[in-house]
């Protein structure tokens, strides 16, 4: 039978098992260095200390979990008899021919791999984090633009409905919109079906203000527009792709749609806030003159211009995310039972924590870590920003 492997063994297992990673995190740093004058921001963020840092850990745990399958032991849900509550290092009993030896990190309450468990749940953080994201700052972008530069009623509505949004605790909101009552109502998946026209809407409004005086580049560029998101918005918000290529489980729409809903009215103030702002730039007052039109001048001359704080903000908010993430797959709230995500992975673990103390900890570092990489690049973003 296979000896157990001391701490120092453990680590250089993990180590050797994120072999991948650690190569495709060499490769970026090796191109972005090799490039790094010709990328703009991204480029200028590895003359930040904290931007570097932030972004490694940020690039280890996205490459982690785009090649979870070659780095996890086990089969993230497999059950191996004798395994239960396993401490880390121990060697696996009666291992099949090929299989690996050991539990790196231990085994959970169901015998299953906490290591592979762990690298499987990066996956299922950033499937959602990072796509509902863009989904919530398309909307708010979409709204925030409009209620800045246009004001007026227009503004005075939107923000109203953005201040009713944001005045209910976030945690509770999102709490509210997954639990199983309101789900039978099929609200999540009206919202979606609403929510998730607004990206169309803001590529169309972005290609037509661009390319209004070009009939057949504007046409074809809204008719690509037009086919693709209503394809992915079939299949997203209605699970009626005909392809099957694009679709979400009801406890994936739910989160996905409760994660847009939450973060839009923050993006939206943001926007209509930096939108008031820049209007009155030189700039803007100089395509006015020239008949530009308003989206023209709001999507071509305005929104490039927020790019710096947006994209701090973007950063910041999937570490949010993340949180909230976890904070409702610890409640069992919008994931399936059997799902590696590290929320449901530490509320699993934190019932025997007292003397079983690798199965919460372990998921807990990787969340605290991936949320600690984005809070730091985000800083980084935001010094380098400030330099423009």
């Amino acid at each position: 039978m296979t000896d157990p492997l001391s701490w120092p063994l453990i680590l250089w297992k993990m180590a050797l098992a994120f072999g991948p990673v650690w190569l495709a995190l060499l490769l970026t740093f090796a191109l972005s260095l090799s490039f790094r004058r010709h990328l703009g921001l991204y480029g200028r963020l590895f003359a930040s200390p904290a931007g570097v840092i932030g972004f490694s850990l940020v690039m280890f745990w996205v490459w982690t979990a785009l090649l979870a399958d070659l780095i996890v032991t086990f089969d993230p849900l497999a059950q191996l008899s004798g395994m239960k509550n396993a401490l880390p290092g121990t060697p696996v009993k009666n291992p099949a021919a090929g299989a690996f030896p050991w539990y790196i990190l231990g085994g959970d309450g169901l015998a299953r791999d906490v290591f592979s468990r762990m690298v499987a749940g990066a996956r299922e953080v950033l499937k959602i984090a990072p796509a509902a994201t863009v989904f919530a700052f398309l909307i708010g972008i979409t709204l925030g633009l409009p209620a800045g530069y246009i004001g007026g009623r227009l503004d005075t509505a939107l923000s109203f409905l953005a201040n009713l949004v944001l005045a209910f605790p976030v945690i509770l909101l999102f709490y509210l919109l997954v639990t199983p009552e309101i789900v039978q109502t099929g609200i999540p998946q009206r919202f979606a079906a609403v929510l998730f026209l607004f990206p169309i809407l803001f590529f169309c409004l972005l290609f037509y203000s661009r390319f209004h005086m070009q009939p057949a580049r504007r046409n074809l560029l809204l008719g690509l527009t037009l086919l693709t998101g209503f394809w992915i918005w079939s299949g997203l918000a209605l699970n009626k792709d005909p392809l099957g290529i694009f679709a979400l489980s009801p406890n994936m729409l739910n989160v996905f749609v409760s994660v847009v809903f939450v973060n839009a009215p923050g993006v939206f103030r943001i926007t209509r806030g930096l939108a008031m702002d820049i209007s009155a730039r030189d700039y803007v007052a100089a395509a006015q003159t020239r008949g530009e039109g308003r989206w023209y001048i709001m999507l071509w001359e305005i929104l490039p211009n927020l790019r710096g704080p947006l994209i701090v903000d973007f950063c910041l908010r999937i570490g949010y995310t993340t949180i909230l993430l976890g904070t409702l797959g610890f409640f069992g709230l919008g994931v399936s039972p059997e799902s590696p995500d590290w929320g449901s992975t530490i509320n699993a673990g934190s019932k025997i924590l007292s003397f079983m103390p690798h199965m919460a900890l372990v998921p807990a570092i990787a969340l605290m870590s991936l949320v600690l990489g984005l809070n730091l690049l985000a800083d980084g973003l935001r010094e380098e920003s400030l330099k423009d």
